[in-house]
């Protein structure tokens, strides 16, 4: 899990990419935490998004099919402000 040239977006990559049929509940699986909170699904034909909240602001989790890619982005200011409380998080819960 890196942060990208935009600061403001974590890049997720996992050791395998799940595939797109799958994404749904990859996701699911993978913001499974305590403190974060799974808002709605949303499926595209090349993109997936998970929206969820981590204390209160808003983020999205999203995977692209065509670039084999998965990111967080977060929704406004506050979630923007908030994002390196959830890369810690992240990351804690990760080396479980």
């Amino acid at each position: 899990m890196d942060h990208l040239a935009d600061p403001d977006t974590i890049l997720i990559t996992p050791s395998a990419l799940p595939d797109a049929d799958e994404f749904e509940l990859w996701g699911q699986i993978f913001l499974h935490l305590d403190g974060l909170s799974l808002l709605e699904f949303h499926q595209g034909a090349d993109r997936h998004q998970w929206r969820f909240t981590c204390a209160g602001h808003p983020y999205n989790l999203n995977f692209e099919h065509y670039s084999e890619s998965i990111w967080i982005a977060p929704e406004g200011l506050g979630a923007t402000e908030h994002l390196p409380n959830l890369v810690t998080l992240l990351r804690l819960n990760l080396q479980q």
